[in-house]
């Protein structure tokens, strides 16, 4: 049996934004055009900030629409590799569970795939919120896309059955191996990934969670917020299927494993 080290600080990924890349191309920006077609249809101002913004891919691609974006994350790593790869945007170091970038600083703060539920617990959604209302300007947006907690009512096609997926980078073979479970009394989902690579280092145990967040809760949270939901969807979007394309509407239903969501303020700090 082949051993594993098992990471509990560090991650494959995050500490190596490349790799990060590698693994998730997208070489369209599909991602940042869906929010910026997001922003421009509600009529967003142009300060933006990206909440979890990684490697700066997105925040990169808003600043290139003409938006003044200021794109925010906890890995000191990616940091560094979006001002040297992606420049425009101004990087910080900030924790999406609790935030202050300044007041009426922004007019749509942006949390794209799945960083939203990094947020655990209630304590920790709450104050997420919180922050986002003291940094948005009156009748500002939040922009959000994440996993769909409604998707794992009855389904179990993405649970408890490895997947592997393989990759190339810089020479190297990369596979991971990755099985998804349901907490359902912390309400999270738990991913236990092992990487293995064709250069002789031994493999590597990760683990992490997101919360699952259902339809109606994040209604509810929203508006106990001073937020008025504009869209709640399952796609199209960046990472849904069918995947999004210019001119294409929101959908009307929440039942696909991606959720999308767009909120206006109304009520401010």
């Amino acid at each position: 049996m082949t051993s594993t080290t098992t990471a509990s600080t560090h991650n494959l990924l995050t500490d190596n934004p490349e790799l990060y890349e590698a693994r998730f191309p997208d070489p369209d920006r599909l991602a940042g055009r869906w929010t910026e077609d997001c922003l421009r249809r509600h009529a967003a101002g142009p300060r933006v900030l990206d909440m979890g913004c990684g490697t700066g891919r997105d925040a990169a691609h808003l600043h290139s629409a003409g938006r003044t974006v200021t794109g925010a994350d906890l890995s000191e790593a990616m940091l560094v590799h979006a001002r040297t790869h992606h420049p425009g945007p101004e990087y910080v170091r900030a924790d999406l569970r609790g935030f202050d970038l300044g007041q009426d600083a922004f007019d749509a703060v942006v949390c794209l795939d799945s960083a939203l539920l990094y947020c655990h617990t209630n304590d920790q959604l709450g104050a997420f919120l919180s922050s986002c209302r003291r940094a948005l300007a009156p009748g500002g947006l939040l922009v959000a896309e994440m996993r769909n907690g409604a998707y794992f009512l009855g389904r179990t096609d993405l649970l408890d059955t490895p997947k592997v997926n393989e990759f190339s980078w810089q020479g190297t073979a990369y596979r991971s191996t990755t099985i998804l479970t349901v907490d359902r009394t912390a309400q999270l989902l738990r991913r236990t990934r092992v990487w293995a690579a064709d250069d002789g280092s031994e493999p590597v145990e990760q683990r992490s969670a997101w919360r699952l967040l259902f339809p109606q809760e994040l209604r509810h949270l929203l508006a106990a917020h001073g937020f008025e939901v504009l869209e709640l969807h399952d796609g199209p979007g960046p990472r849904a299927e069918p995947l999004w394309h210019e001119g294409l509407l929101p959908g009307r239903i929440a039942d696909a494993d991606r959720l999308h969501v767009v909120a206006r303020l109304t009520q401010s700090s």
